[in-house]
């Protein structure tokens, strides 16, 4: 049975479209098409409000195309989006295996095997028993082989010792831990990353936030983030030479940052930037579109790429 709708919203009533009608829909909101069987065969790929999503930034008003924008023109800017994801998530791999492994070592040293297992070692008003359970529950869906060894073995199963607690932990899990974590806990991580534990704990939050994104093949380019991360402390992270905390081109400068704070992955870190920039110089074409990403009129020169 569907839900019934509450008195105060009406009922949604707009039919199936067959992916002609689809296009017709787009004609009709002055989408110019050249193309209209490759067109089809591309919303037969791409779900019609997914595609949605990227004619927003070629809109004049809702609904309504600027003057002879083009089906690929919107397909391009997908496109464009899809590379850009493949980077970020790139970057946001090599970040959470060095968060996963610095969290690992310098927890594990202070509390031993378990420690997390007791609340004692985290604040207060962490909410501790639902974080474990969590974990737990991740622990006994594994059949990572390591975990099977361990519950063969070991009687304190689904508990396992932080160091392989940490790769079975979800990143979002990974993220709340930090937060909970004793002040001194937290700056030993934040150390190797030169920020801040209260500012670590809004950049995580951030990170998988995007990592969610990407994953859900959501659009990035030209997204205003609803979770923003407070950034490192500097001029080059403030007005002009960086305009905003919620717009992609902050996060790209966050994420060359904090692999930089890597050693062993300086090197991979410079590529990426390279392939990252050269990727960004050839925007979606619309009027100002690195306006649409945060971007500053200068931002290859950003003092953050050196």
């Amino acid at each position: 049975m569907s839900p019934q709708p509450s008195n105060s919203r009406s009922s949604y009533q707009k039919p199936w479209r067959s992916y002609p009608d689809q296009l017709a829909a787009l004609v009709a909101r002055g989408l110019v098409v050249n193309d209209h069987k490759a067109a089809q065969a591309f919303l037969a790929h791409v779900n019609y409000y997914r595609f949605s999503g990227y004619c927003l930034a070629f809109e004049q008003q809702r609904h309504q195309f600027s003057g002879g924008c083009t089906f690929e023109q919107i397909r391009s800017a997908y496109e464009f989006d899809m590379t850009l994801r493949d980077l970020v998530t790139e970057a946001l791999e090599v970040l959470e295996v060095d968060f996963r492994t610095a969290m690992a070592y310098s927890f594990g040293e202070k509390h031993g095997a378990f420690g997390h297992t007791d609340p004692a070692n985290f604040f207060s008003s962490f909410k501790h028993d639902d974080w474990l359970q969590r974990l737990r529950d991740e622990a006994d869906r594994s059949s990572e082989l390591f975990v099977e060894h361990f519950k063969a073995h070991y009687a304190q199963f689904p508990d396992l010792p932080i160091w392989m607690a940490m790769e079975v932990m979800s990143f979002g899990g990974l993220s709340k831990m930090f937060q909970g974590m004793l002040r001194d806990d937290q700056k030993a991580v934040a150390r190797r990353y030169s920020v801040q534990p209260r500012d670590l704990v809004t950049i995580l939050h951030h990170l998988v936030y995007i990592r969610n994104l990407c994953a859900h093949h959501s659009r990035l380019w030209d997204r205003i983030w609803s979770v923003k991360p407070t950034l490192p402390k500097g001029n080059s992270w403030q007005a002009p030479l960086l305009p905003s905390n919620d717009r992609l081109f902050s996060t790209l400068l966050l994420l060359y940052y904090l692999m930089r704070c890597c050693p062993t992955m300086n090197g991979f870190a410079k590529q990426w930037r390279d392939r990252l920039k050269q990727h960004l110089s050839q925007p979606p074409s619309i009027q100002h579109p690195f306006d649409r990403m945060g971007m500053p009129s200068n931002w290859d020169r950003h003092p953050g790429w050196k």
